[in-house]
């Protein structure tokens, strides 16, 4: 597994393993299945797991914290603040207070199990706080040795500016995809007048683009992707199209629909590191192995011409969902 760069001095796998699936948001959770993929990965050369506060809440991070007491291995661990949730609601407020990012990184510190947190993201962005307090107070943690680097998630990029003004921030973390790509206007420009690295969640469309879902979609009972806009019926089947194009450029090259999703990203630049979610082996291997695709000029403007013919149906999110999101 290559390694690429975020920021000034993290180091990580090319391709990272986002563990928010393991918890909630996707169906029944299974620790003992999400453990072995989690060593796995590590075996796959995978070093970079994503995780956060509210993902349970908290049964995540206490996850990764007894994976990490069962390996010898020293992955890097991101984890993010800020989303307040109540256990078994989607309904959520944003808090970016400095107290509330101190109590939630000693939390996130006793459930992990570690000293320093290698990455700490504020997980969503709160308009009516200044993101220069929230800032100083993760800098005097970054000072403490609580965690070594500050990111911001689905920032705008006045607000990137103002906090990298306060601290340097080393990663930003924003949904990007093939269907989703709103980050290329203002966010990936201005992460790279800075140096800030760019970690892509939801690489995959939240298994859309690995063509698993059409417009009679079955999903399991607690499976979020069910009150997702993009994901309804009628939504569904226009942008099958783009399944549909990830589908027939990958037979061409010889690879499974979400490898080449994943090599798209990849394409897009050294400084972007995704992080597809699994709790399935096989699809971690398959995953893993989008580092060997090589797409060439020709492939990149067939897929760019493709779709801009296709145009995505549906938001990303529903309104609750999209709370603190480009804020």
């Amino acid at each position: 597994m290559k390694q690429r760069h975020l920021g000034q001095d993290l180091a990580v796998s090319a391709i990272g393993l986002g563990c928010m699936g393991m918890s909630e948001f996707y169906g029944p959770r299974d620790d003992a299945r999400a453990l072995h993929v989690l060593h796995d990965a590590l075996a796959q050369g995978i070093d970079f797991f994503d995780t956060a506060d509210m993902y349970g809440p908290h049964h995540n991070e206490t996850l990764i914290g007894r994976f990490l007491k069962e390996t010898k291995a020293r992955p890097r661990i991101a984890t993010k603040f800020g989303i307040v949730r109540a256990p078994g609601e989607y309904r959520r407020h944003i808090d970016n207070s400095p107290d509330y990012a101190r109590s939630s990184c000693e939390g996130s510190l006793r459930r992990l199990g570690v000293d320093c947190i290698d990455l700490y993201y504020v997980h969503r962005i709160n308009r009516a706080q200044n993101i220069e307090d929230t800032m100083g107070g993760l800098a005097r943690l970054v000072e403490e040795g609580k965690i070594a680097r500050i990111g911001l998630c689905e920032t705008s990029a006045d607000t990137l500016r103002r906090a990298h003004a306060v601290h340097p921030v080393s990663a930003v973390q924003t949904e990007y995809s093939l269907w989703s790509r709103e980050v290329e206007t203002d966010i990936l420009p201005t992460c790279r007048d800075l140096g800030i690295g760019f970690v892509a969640y939801s690489p995959l469309g939240r298994g859309f683009l690995t063509g698993r879902f059409g417009q009679q979609a079955q999903f399991a009972d607690g499976d979020f992707r069910a009150t997702l806009p993009r994901f309804q019926a009628d939504a569904a089947a226009a942008n099958a199209s783009i399944a549909d194009l990830v589908a027939g450029i990958a037979r061409r090259k010889g690879c499974t629909p979400a490898q080449l999703a994943l090599a798209w990203v990849l394409a897009q630049g050294p400084d972007i590191v995704p992080i597809p979610g699994t709790t399935r082996p096989a699809h971690l291997r398959d995953n893993a192995a989008a580092t060997d695709i090589r797409l060439t000029p020709e492939d990149l403007d067939e897929i760019a011409a493709g779709l801009a013919a296709r145009p995505v149906i549906g938001a990303r999110y529903t309104d609750e969902g999209m709370k603190g999101v480009n804020a």
